[in-house]
């Protein structure tokens, strides 16, 4: 079991019963949360667990942890573990820096903003050390949209919206995700047509329903 796998079942036990919100076990979690961030892991219910007893016992709050809470959480899109955590936080806090800049920067990605995102973070792009293949998770959720909304991009396009990527990076992400040139410049996502599929809607209405509505109707 590797080293991240222990802690995870160790704080897992520390999250069941009466200790879940113990805030002798906060400094814990925050190591777990830090652990979380440097190895590429992902624990939703723990953070969850951090921010709650932050609530329970205010003067406890760790800004720098919340934030790698709030980031590993945008990882995670387009689940809604970043509303979920930011439901969590005292408005207070949520004006404070870094964790306003980051609350701008889920806005931008949750309403597609991609270019101003990339921008933004590159003002910004203190906020992410520490936080292994931020970057990378940001872009597979970018894929994912472009993959439900396009069938085919303009190359330059795509390109920016991944954070302004060189033709070899993009190259990478189109092979990892099936997508070919199908003509000069242009990026073939796919056929969106062949991805809907119509639906039968059958309505069962029997005789004395319909007896009753027509003896009101008079």
């Amino acid at each position: 079991m590797s080293a991240i796998e222990q802690m995870r079942a160790n704080v897992g036990k520390l999250l069941k019963g009466i200790d879940r919100y113990n805030p002798e076990n906060l400094s814990t979690l925050e190591r777990y949360v830090e652990t979380q961030a440097r190895e590429n892991a992902y624990d939703l219910e723990a953070n969850l667990a951090v921010l709650k007893l932050y609530q329970f016992n205010p003067a406890f709050f760790q800004s720098t942890v919340t934030a790698q809470i709030l980031l590993k959480a945008l990882t995670n899109l387009p689940h809604t573990d970043f509303t979920l955590c930011k439901c969590m936080i005292d408005q207070t806090h949520q004006e404070e820096r870094p964790i306003q800049q980051i609350l701008n920067l889920g806005d931008l990605l949750e309403t597609c903003h991609f270019q101003d995102f990339w921008r933004n973070l590159e003002e910004n792009a203190e906020l992410i050390d520490g936080i292994t293949s931020f970057e990378d998770s940001v872009r597979k959720f970018i894929c994912h949209v472009v993959g439900i909304t396009y069938q085919t991009i303009e190359k330059w396009l795509l390109a920016e919206m991944l954070g302004e990527l060189t033709d070899s990076q993009l190259q990478v992400w189109m092979s990892k995700y099936g997508w070919t040139e199908s003509e000069p410049e242009k990026i073939f996502i796919c056929n969106q047509e062949e991805s809907i599929k119509p639906k039968n809607i059958v309505e069962k209405i029997d005789f004395d329903s319909v007896a009753s509505i027509m003896a009101t109707s008079h």
